[in-house]
């Protein structure tokens, strides 16, 4: 029988009562969170951001706003009042910058500068204002006759098709030739009364295809009210393309306005077209009166244009 010493038995009795080593588990990896997803307007925003033609506009259209208004920013002179004698069609002198010579005075001595920073104001405002009014007006024509269909439709398209089919220039300068102080509320009227066709007709193919959702179906089921049905949950759906059609007619509504006061029937007041008119009366002369206007409405119309052209990319999931 083998000789067992007492380190033989110590060694036995560890080996029973220390487990072996096992090789440590691994911890465990924090689970990760799901990355949220984002709307069709964050990812518009992400888009816009990236865009070096919504950069450019957003610029030109800061600076737009800026001097429409703080015009007293960059000229202390009045652009209605102006010294004949001294300035009666004095030539631009283009080394005193943002001074009351920098752009030259027109035959009634005033200051051409002057006149092109408080005309942006005038432009700017019947601008937005016709935006807003056709906006509003056509989207709600549109989204009633997309929604409820039927005679309710077939009678508000009618009513869209005649609107249509009026001369837009024409029909409002046959409104405006009856007011004979067109002040810019009596402009934005005008315009917004025949220009609301375009957004009407965007708005009711909108909510025709939106109104077939699953969620429109469900909220129908659980009892919701029209209304609510309507501006909580077709509306938010549709109102992309709806703002790409009013961002690019921004621009087109000003120069209408433009076009207006040129042929004498805009508005009664500084007016980058009214200067234009002017400024071609004396061309042969004195071109600097029609030019600097002339300059500032296409950079503000192109500015508006652009920044169109940007959202309706950014909106638009099939340019992804």
């Amino acid at each position: 029988m083998p000789d067992v010493t007492k380190s033989d038995v110590s060694e036995a009795v560890e080996a029973h009562l220390v487990p072996p080593a096992t090789p440590l588990d691994p911890a465990p990896l924090p689970e990760a969170k799901p990355e949220k997803s984002r709307s069709l307007w964050g990812d518009a925003w992400t888009d816009l951001r990236r865009s070096w033609i919504f950069g450019v506009s957003a610029v030109l259209i800061l600076l737009l706003l800026t001097i429409t208004f703080f015009p007293g920013l960059f000229t202390d002179t009045d652009p209605i009042r102006g010294d004949l004698a001294k300035h009666f069609l004095q030539k631009p002198k283009l080394g005193h910058v943002f001074s009351a010579d920098w752009l030259g005075y027109d035959q009634q001595g005033r200051s051409v500068f002057a006149r092109v920073i408080y005309g942006t104001r005038a432009s700017v405002a019947v601008g937005f204002g016709t935006t807003f009014v056709v906006t509003v007006v056509g989207s709600l024509v549109g989204m009633i006759a997309g929604y409820f269909g039927g005679i309710v439709d077939s009678i508000l398209s009618r009513l869209t098709d005649i609107f249509f089919g009026i001369p837009f220039l024409l029909a409002t300068m046959v409104v405006l030739t009856s007011f004979p102080d067109r002040t810019v509320w009596v402009v934005i009227g005008a315009l917004g009364a025949f220009g609301w066709t375009q957004s009407a007709r965007v708005m009711r193919g909108a909510v025709i295809t939106t109104k077939q959702a699953d969620y429109v179906h469900a909220a129908q089921a659980l009892g919701a009210s029209t209304p609510r049905i309507m501006f909580r949950h077709i509306l938010p759906n549709t109102l992309a393309p709806v703002i790409v059609v009013a961002t690019i007619s921004l621009g087109v509504y000003i120069s209408a306005e433009a076009t207006l006061s040129f042929l004498g029937l805009g508005l009664n007041g500084v007016s980058w077209g009214n200067d234009i008119s002017d400024g071609g009366n004396q061309i042969r002369v004195a071109q600097w009166i029609m030019l600097y206007p002339s300059i500032m409405l296409s950079i503000t119309v192109l500015a508006f244009i652009m920044l169109g052209e940007a959202v309706r990319n950014a909106l638009d999931p099939k340019l992804r």
